[in-house]
């Protein structure tokens, strides 16, 4: 009788411990996501602005936790942001005046970072050229990478250099020096003072090759662009 009792007792401590039924299902904490990408609005691409007090605007991220969001603004002489004379965090979406240099190319960028510290990709680089005292010719901006792409490797035994240049004076006519080869900085001028955008080079097997685009105006401007690189399989 009492080992009946007692087998009792032991099913139900099992039974008991088994059933599991009064937990509640344990939510796992939301994934914190990056803002989306900032658009710029203010200076507009390829502006000439006639004050160098120049103000910037962005169109608003979102992010979807509803984090507070605060803007990195970028403002470089180059278009590969190597020479920033300006970087700005602003929780608004525009700046206040921010005094530049006269008669010069400028180059921005924005990315939104939210309160938790994640970022957003950087937006799309837009230009502007600040006007000077009595200027009668600016500078072309500088030129742009198209193709290859930077460290691009490439398996074949021909390439087509692209690229794309502007001008503040859209009146002016641009030309291109192209120089290209395995030297860094490329010192062999492969074509001179063409106006077409893009050049057929030939490639060989397991090699780094650099090139860069000096593009002019038919005012006597000039402006060298930077150093792409790419490589053969």
């Amino acid at each position: 009788m009492k080992n009946s009792i007692y087998l009792s007792i032991i099913c139900l401590v099992f039974a008991a411990c088994g059933s599991g039924g009064g937990d509640d299902p344990v939510t796992p904490p939301a994934v914190n996501t990056a803002p989306t990408v900032p658009v710029l609005s203010i200076p507009a691409d390829n502006k000439l602005c006639l004050d160098n007090n120049v103000s910037f605007q962005w169109n608003a991220s979102t992010d979807e936790q509803k984090d507070a969001i605060v803007y990195q603004i970028q403002i470089a002489k180059d278009n590969g942001f190597a020479q920033i004379v300006n970087t700005l965090d602003n929780s608004s979406l525009s700046t206040s005046a921010l005094a530049l240099e006269k008669n010069t190319a400028y180059y921005w960028r924005v990315k939104a970072t939210d309160a938790k510290g994640l970022s957003s990709a950087y937006s799309s680089t837009f230009k502007f050229y600040t006007a000077g005292t009595a200027v009668v010719n600016h500078l072309p901006f500088a030129p742009e990478l198209i193709a290859p792409a930077i460290n691009a490797a490439l398996s074949t035994s021909t390439a087509t250099l692209t690229w794309n240049a502007s001008d503040v004076d859209t009146a002016d006519i641009l030309t291109y020096d192209v120089y290209f080869g395995t030297a860094n900085p490329p010192t062999a001028k492969v074509s001179e003072n063409i106006s077409a955008k893009s050049i057929e080079v030939a490639l060989q097997p397991t090699t780094q090759y650099y090139w860069r685009i000096v593009v002019k105006d038919n005012k006597g401007g000039e402006t060298v662009g930077q150093i792409w690189k790419f490589k053969t399989n």
